[in-house]
């Protein structure tokens, strides 16, 4: 496994043998949400699973989402040619639960996918979770075996996800890879955490609530999961590499 493709079709393999749907990735061009101009995140195109609007014959998911990031709530265009980490156009893969797991399974199988079958090594992980989310917490010192100080919170938006500025979101729990003190950048929550040392590979977001308006948070009809793993993070960790650019997939452009 070292190939894009092959870090994509393993992804994929792994959550359908563990139940879910493997699902096409949708449109660019959102058609199911006038709020957004580019689907920005792999959630997009069941927006309305999550908010009990509509129904599928499946409760679990999986898929590759092709995603643009320019403008809007995720704005990564600014970080494009500053960061090795960093594009406009990028492939999100993730698994989604719709009101059927929660927190410790969402945990337990991304910890799995890491470790065993991609083979990362454990001591070079960390993981953020919401300040207040004791339970998540608990769940990486239980499920990982995370030290409490490789166990960071965050009190700041950076681990409360939302898709937009209305819409489902959450608490949520970020893994993170660290490539090495040859490589500038502090761990998340410090000072230099923007440079390119620690590394995020992956967001769990557990959805909880439906943003209806500024001032109006609501329940969702069922607590559900919706996770993010940058398809390009993934491939130049696993081929070596803390530079989304030193892949094969842009090294094929040379």
């Amino acid at each position: 496994m070292t190939t894009t493709n092959e870090i994509r079709a393993a992804f994929l393999d792994y959550f359908g043998k563990n139940g879910h749907e493997i699902v096409s990735s949708s449109p660019l061009v959102p058609h199911n949400d006038p709020t957004l101009m580019f689907t920005n995140a792999g959630m997009v195109q069941f927006k309305n699973v999550f908010t009990g609007l509509e129904t599928r014959d499946y409760t679990t998911a999986t898929s590759s989402q092709k995603c643009v990031r320019a403008g809007g709530k995720h704005n990564d265009l600014e970080n494009v040619g500053y960061t090795a980490r960093h594009h406009t156009f990028f492939e999100m893969l993730g698994n989604f639960s719709f009101g059927d797991y929660f927190k410790e399974r969402a945990i337990e199988l991304a910890w799995n996918l890491i470790t065993d079958d991609f083979a990362i090594d454990k001591s070079r992980l960390l993981v953020t979770v919401y300040h207040e989310d004791d339970t998540a917490f608990d769940l990486w010192k239980k499920i990982a075996g995370l030290p409490d100080d490789r166990i960071i919170r965050i009190a700041t938006n950076d681990n409360f996800w939302a898709m937009g500025e209305t819409g489902p979101c959450g608490p949520c729990s970020e893994i993170f890879y660290d490539h090495g003190d040859h490589i500038p950048g502090g761990p998340p929550g410090s000072p230099d955490e923007d440079g390119d040392r620690f590394i995020e590979i992956w967001n769990l977001v557990f959805m909880q609530y439906d943003q209806v308006t500024a001032d109006n948070r609501q329940n969702l009809p069922k607590p559900s999961i919706d996770t993010g793993m940058g398809l390009e993070r993934i491939a130049a960790l696993l081929q070596g590499s803390h530079d989304n650019y030193d892949t094969d997939t842009f090294k094929a452009l040379d």
